[in-house]
C-alpha cells in the first residue's frame, strides 16, 4: 500500500468514527471494562470495520490486537480524551498511526469536536487541514507554555502550563506551535495509542520527543506504557528532561 492510499484509509477511519459518534445519544459509561464509555465502544467498532476491510493489522486501546503479523499495523485510539468527550469538553480526538518494520509511517489525528485534522507521512512533513506546520522554536523552559498528562510534583520553571486531557491533540499542538512542550509526569503513563500518531506529526513538523526513561517509544504491546516528553526544540527537550529528573 502506497503512502497516499494509506493516508486515505486512515482518514476514512476517522470519518467513519465521526459518523458513528454523530448518531450517539448516550456518552456515558458503557458498563463494560473500567472507565470505558459508550463512545469508546462505538468508535472502536467503526475503526475495526474500516481497518479490517483494508487488510491492516490493528492495535486498539479498546479491543486489543488483531493480525499483528501483517506488514502494516495501525495503532488506534478511537476516542483519545474520552472523559473530555463525556463532559462535552471539545478537546478529544481519534488518533491513528500506521507502523511498519521501520517504525511509524503515516498518521492522522482528528479533533472530533472541531473537525481539525492533522496528518503526517514519514519523510513527508506534517500538515494541519492540508497546510504545513512547524513548531514554535522555543528553547528555554522559562519561556515555554507546556502541557501535562498527570500532575507535576513541583514547578519545572515553565512560564505557564496546561492540562488539556487528550495526549494526541496535545502533541499536535506542540507540532503546530500552539504549545512549546508536553510531558507525562507525576506517575502518568501512556499507551502507544495515546502518543504514536501525535509523535509522528511532531517529528515530521520538526519537534522532538523522548521517553523520560530512555525507552523506545515505538511499541506494539497492549500492556507496555511509556512517559513521553515532547518539545519544540532539542534544547528545550534537554532542559525539560534534566529538570524533571532532579
Amino acid at each position: 500500500m502506497d503512502d497516499l492510499t494509506l493516508l486515505e484509509v486512515l482518514h476514512a477511519t476517522a470519518t467513519a468514527i465521526a459518523e458513528a459518534l454523530s448518531e450517539l445519544e448516550d456518552w456515558g459509561l458503557a458498563g463494560t471494562t473500567a472507565d470505558q464509555y459508550r463512545h469508546d465502544v462505538v468508535a472502536d467498532a467503526a475503526a475495526l470495520s474500516v481497518l479490517g476491510e483494508a487488510g491492516l493489522g490493528v492495535l486498539s486501546e479498546e479491543s486489543g490486537t488483531r493480525d499483528l503479523g501483517r506488514d502494516l499495523v495501525v495503532v488506534v485510539d478511537p476516542v483519545d480524551g474520552s472523559t473530555n468527550a463525556s463532559r462535552g469538553i471539545p478537546w478529544f480526538a481519534t488518533s491513528l498511526c500506521a507502523v511498519d518494520a521501520d517504525g511509524p509511517r503515516a498518521a492522522v489525528v482528528v479533533n472530533q469536536a472541531s473537525g481539525v485534522r492533522f496528518e503526517a507521512v514519514r519523510g513527508g512533513g506534517a500538515r494541519k487541514d492540508g497546510v504545513a506546520i512547524v513548531p514554535s522554536g522555543c528553547e528555554q523552559m522559562d519561556r515555554a507554555i507546556v502541557a501535562f498528562s498527570g500532575y507535576p510534583t513541583r514547578h519545572y520553571s515553565w512560564q505557564q502550563y496546561r492540562c488539556l486531557g487528550a495526549a494526541a491533540l496535545d502533541l499536535c499542538a506542540v507540532a503546530d506551535g500552539t504549545l512549546d512542550g508536553y510531558a507525562a509526569v507525576g506517575g502518568s503513563q501512556l499507551g502507544s495509542w495515546d502518543y504514536l500518531g501525535g509523535m509522528l506529526v511532531c517529528t515530521e513538523a520538526g519537534a522532538v520527543l523522548a521517553d523520560s526513561l530512555e525507552r523506545d517509544l515505538v511499541t506494539l504491546s497492549h500492556t507496555e506504557r511509556r512517559t513521553p516528553f515532547a518539545a519544540a526544540t532539542p534544547a528545550l527537550l534537554q532542559e525539560f528532561l534534566e529538570v524533571a529528573a532532579q
